[in-house]
């Protein structure tokens, strides 16, 4: 027996079918192969159709987002936990106090985080934490500080992101105070000055500094050893992601949970924070 027009080249034994049942059952088969391809093979569970999913990012945290790429670590971990379970991420950017915002009035179909909102009360779902943002205070190694408690920052300056005093306000007030706290957005110009003695302390996230003084050091700038003082204890609760879609959250959680195991996870920080 021929095969019939489409490609199938599944065979069936002709004498035991009439002429009109073999062709009803190779068009069956043929229908039923891309079917299986689909699927998965045996044993798989079918995956989402591709599915395009709108999410909010902050449009200025190297090396978490970076808007000129579409990339980071951030972002490429949502995409690929994302794309565990069939899931397209349309990454978008904005300043960072309209993250939320764009959640609210139903631009994306989730968002990196709250901001301190209660995303919740606007039909939200909080999935697990993607990244832990983890500030510590640094300092030249050769001048020997030792930061136990706000008032260890007596008499000395500190430059930070924008925000930190919000955040930190028992640390940072007293500074602030005393005319001694600078926020600033511009990361690299943090890990800069520091270099050359013109703050006593920087407040950054460990991956962020590390991720613009690799950045320096390609450039030629001279950097110095640094001492991390621990000065807070980071919460994975104030970064959750919240999705419109309680089945979106839970396929994002499991895709997460595969990064971790098969140490993608790492892979795709240390891509970001190699030497």
């Amino acid at each position: 027996m021929k095969s019939q027009p489409g490609g199938c080249k599944a065979t069936l034994r002709a004498q035991s079918l009439p002429p009109s049942h073999e062709q009803t059952a190779l068009r069956r088969l043929c229908l039923l192969a891309p079917l299986g391809l689909l699927m998965g093979g045996p044993g798989r569970a079918a995956q989402p159709p591709g599915r395009e999913l709108r999410m909010a990012f902050g449009e200025r945290i190297p090396p978490f987002c970076l808007p000129q790429t579409e990339s980071g670590i951030e972002v490429d971990v949502f995409r690929e936990a994302l794309a565990y379970k069939g899931y397209r991420l349309k990454p978008l950017f904005y300043p960072f106090a309209r993250v939320p915002r764009a959640f609210k009035t139903g631009e994306v179909d989730a968002t990196m985080t709250d901001l301190g909102e209660d995303l919740g009360r606007q039909g939200g779902h909080y999935g697990d934490s993607a990244v832990l943002y983890d500030n510590v205070l640094i300092s030249l190694q050769s001048r020997r500080l030792r930061i136990q408690k706000p008032e260890d920052l007596a008499g000395l300056s500190v430059i930070s992101f924008q925000g930190a005093l919000r955040r930190f306000p028992e640390w940072l007030e007293p500074v602030h105070q005393a005319g001694r706290l600078v926020e600033i957005n511009d990361q690299a110009l943090q890990v800069r000055t520091l270099m050359r003695g013109r703050y006593d302390l920087v407040l950054s996230d460990r991956s962020i500094f590390r991720y613009f003084s690799l950045q320096l050091r390609r450039e030629g700038e001279a950097l110095q050893p640094v001492t991390e003082h621990v000065f807070t204890v980071a919460n994975p609760h104030d970064y959750r992601p919240v999705f419109r879609d309680a089945r979106v959250r839970d396929d994002f959680n499991e895709g997460l949970r595969w990064l971790r195991s098969t140490g993608r996870y790492k892979a795709i920080y240390e891509h970001y924070l190699a030497e």
